[in-house]
């Protein structure tokens, strides 16, 4: 299988192949930083509720009696598991009245509230209008949730939130330093998802290789199927299998290079290398026709529908697809494919952390109420209630014991446990949001994948991106310590 450089068949390797690639240089494009001035606003600042009585039962000191405000986003996840937290808040602080509301409109409905200095006090932050947390951490607008997590856990007042949390849950949350500002409330496995029955109606097994993924491909589409789709109205999707693609390629310290903006992390041959093996998808015709204009929703049901093989995803598809997935449909997920054998990490190795991100505001009104409900939510009967649910874990670690699992989230423990330490985390798409998405995956990766650009190219821009955020001294920067 030759690559897309321009030679195909001169004795050389894939990997030496795709080293053949033009140099690559720089380009300036001017960055955005939205919430930039939430910080200039001090209203708000003195409306805090009065604190309530720490006791064995109330180790936060919650008013029992002040109004807690919780806006959740409507996204793959649903709002039921939070309203059943709601509940069991509202029973325990019988006087309190919940003031509950759902949106997909996280930015644009709450900025303004930032503004003015009268945010919600507890806010799931996430889907395509999520608030920059780079920005929100930068400009002090975030509440330490360092009492929550040193607070006894609801099931065993002998231990502590935090020792009750998957690994690396309370790392993800902190920025620059000790404080730890956000809570990663869902455990996302992130990879390539796939039809069990599609890929056994193939007579295939998942390929392991990257040769034996494109030969997979060629045989799918000579059936009249797609190899691969993904959400091309969202293309920063795509990192979801690509950037542990380059990690396993080149080892965890090239995306660590690219989480700390470092120069040229984005020429690294790794890199290079997996941004060729992706362009072969579209050069070979692998890729459903249309997917550039497909939303996440289109895309998945697309994949459902038996008209693309793989799709790059998190761990919430499961539940956000379920309406148009056939009963024998068998989801499963996969590590990336193996490039080949001089890779760094082993087959195996994916992208798993913390995702739904939960913070409390500085200006919250009821703080103590914020972290009181992200301390039910991480009690076991929570925990099972959600994973119940939606088909997904969260940070809590257990919560599976007695639950009959669907396949996808099955598939997912099982990869969790193959890929044992070589479990990756890139950091850029918590602390430079608008570059992970709008730059990186609409303006690089989109335009790569839709053929506008040749991997070189992209490689070129989006180091650009990346040079200008790091010059940017109006951006709050960030480093793996």
């Amino acid at each position: 299988m030759g690559s897309t450089s321009g030679h195909t068949d001169e004795g050389f390797g894939r990997r030496d192949l795709i080293k053949r690639s033009a140099a690559v240089g720089l380009i300036s494009v001017p960055t955005m930083s939205f919430l930039a001035s939430c910080a200039s606003s001090d209203s708000g600042a003195d409306n805090k509720v009065e604190k309530g009585e720490k006791t064995a039962k109330n180790p936060l000191g919650v008013n029992d009696s002040a109004p807690l405000e919780v806006v959740i986003f409507d996204g793959g996840f649903g709002t039921e598991y939070a309203e059943d937290a709601k509940a069991v808040y509202e029973k325990t602080y019988t006087k309190v009245t919940v003031k509950f509301r759902a949106t997909q409109k996280i930015q644009s409905e709450l900025q303004p509230r930032f503004n003015g200095g009268t945010p919600p006090d507890l806010i799931d932050n996430s889907g395509a209008e999520q608030m920059d947390m780079g920005v929100l951490v930068g400009k002090k607008q975030l509440t330490d949730l360092t009492p929550l997590l040193d607070a006894p856990s609801i099931d065993d007042p002998k231990k502590k939130v935090r020792d009750t949390l998957r690994p690396g849950v309370v790392e993800m949350g902190q920025f620059d330093g000790e404080p730890v500002w956000i809570m990663y409330y869902a455990y996302t496995v992130y990879g390539v998802w796939y039809s069990q029955t599609a890929l056994e109606k193939l007579d295939a097994e998942y390929p392991e290789t990257w040769d034996d993924m494109l030969a997979l491909c060629a045989k799918a589409k000579k059936k009249g199927i797609a190899g691969w789709t993904y959400a091309g109205k969202h293309p920063y999707y795509i990192p979801f299998s690509l950037y542990p693609f380059i990690g396993k390629i080149g080892g965890r310290e090239v995306l660590d290079a690219i989480d700390n903006l470092e120069p040229n992390a984005w020429k690294h041959p790794a890199v290079k290398a997996a941004f060729e093996a992706y362009y072969e998808l579209f050069k070979k015709g692998y890729i459903l026709k249309g997917t550039p204009g497909l939303d996440h929703i289109q895309s998945q049901t697309a994949w459902n529908e038996g008209k693309a093989l793989f799709i790059p995803n998190g761990s919430w598809v499961e539940n956000e697809a379920k309406k148009t997935t056939p009963k024998n449909f068998e989801m499963r997920v996969s590590a990336p494919s193996s490039l080949d054998s001089s890779d760094k990490l082993p087959f195996g190795t994916m992208w798993a952390s913390g995702g739904e991100p939960f913070i409390v505001p500085a200006k919250a009104k009821n703080p103590d109420g914020g972290m009181e409900q992200l301390r039910i939510m991480l009690s076991e009967a929570s925990s099972k209630n959600f994973t119940q649910q939606v088909a997904s874990l969260t940070s809590y670690d257990g919560g599976t014991d007695g639950l009959t699992m669907p396949p996808g989230l099955t598939s997912a423990i099982a990869a969790l446990e193959k890929a044992g330490d070589n479990v990756l985390n890139p950091r850029i798409q918590d602390w430079y949001v608008a570059l992970q998405k709008e730059k990186i995956g609409v303006a690089g990766l989109g335009e790569m994948m839709a053929g506008r650009l040749t991997p070189a190219e992209a490689i070129k821009k989006i180091q650009g991106f990346a040079d200008e955020a790091a010059k940017d001294s109006s951006i709050k920067h960030y480093k793996h310590q």
